[in-house]
C-alpha cells in the first residue's frame, strides 16, 4: 500500500481533489473531518481550555476559530488537544484499508507541512491556485470575511514554500473538469 499526503492553502482545492480520488475508489482520510469528530468527543477539554468560547457546554465555533487564528499559543493548545484524536482516527482507517488491500491510501491534512508530518508518506501533493482565487473561494463558500481570510491562510505556511517541498503539484487555476483531467492524470501516475 502506498501512503500519500495531500495539502493546500485554505482555499486551494484540496477538498475537491479529495472528491475526485474518493470518486477513483481511492480511501481519503480527511483530518478536517476527524479535527470536528475530535471537537464532539473532546468537548469537555476543548471547553475547560477555552472557557471564553463555551456557553452551556456547547462549543461556539467562530468564536474558537476567532480565538486560535488570532492567538498562536491558543491555537497551540486546542492543537495538542485535537491532534492526538485525528492522528489516531487516521492510523485505524489506514489500517482498515491496508486490511481491505487498497493500493493506495491518502492523507487529507491541511498542516501536513506545518507539523512535520511529510516523512510518514511515500510522497506529498499539494494543491495551489492564485492566491486572489483563493481568497474569492473561500469569502463565497465560508462567509468568511476577506481579514479572516488572510488571518488564516498567514497561520499556515506559504504556498510557494509547500510547493519548494511537494512531491507532486497540482494547479487548481481553471474549470472543475480540467481539474479532474489533472487528478486522473496525476492518480494514473502514482497508482500502482
Amino acid at each position: 500500500m502506498r501512503l500519500i499526503g495531500l495539502t493546500g492553502s485554505i482555499g486551494s482545492g484540496k477538498s475537491t481533489v479529495g472528491q475526485r480520488l474518493r470518486e477513483l475508489g481511492v480511501p481519503v482520510l480527511d483530518a478536517d473531518a476527524y479535527a470536528r469528530e475530535g471537537a464532539v468527543v473532546l468537548k469537555p477539554e476543548i471547553c475547560q481550555a477555552f472557557p471564553e468560547v463555551c456557553q452551556g457546554g456547547e462549543i461556539n465555533r467562530s468564536a474558537l476559530g476567532r480565538l486560535v487564528f488570532g492567538d498562536p499559543h491558543a491555537r497551540n493548545r486546542l492543537e495538542g488537544i485535537i491532534h492526538p484524536f485525528v492522528r489516531h482516527r487516521m492510523r485505524e482507517e489506514t489500517e482498515k484499508a491496508q486490511a481491505e488491500g487498497k493500493p493506495v491510501v491518502v492523507h487529507d491534512i491541511p498542516l501536513l507541512f506545518e507539523t512535520g508530518r511529510e516523512a510518514d508518506f511515500a510522497g506529498v501533493l499539494v494543491v495551489v491556485a492564485p492566491t486572489e482565487l483563493r481568497k474569492q473561494r473561500v469569502v463565497n463558500r465560508s462567509g468568511l470575511s476577506e481579514a479572516e481570510f488572510a488571518a488564516r491562510d498567514a497561520s499556515q505556511m506559504s504556498q510557494e514554500a509547500k510547493t519548494r517541498r511537494a512531491t507532486w503539484v497540482i494547479w487548481n487555476d481553471a474549470d472543475l473538469q480540467t481539474l479532474w483531467e489533472r487528478v486522473d492524470a496525476w492518480y494514473r501516475e502514482v497508482a500502482p
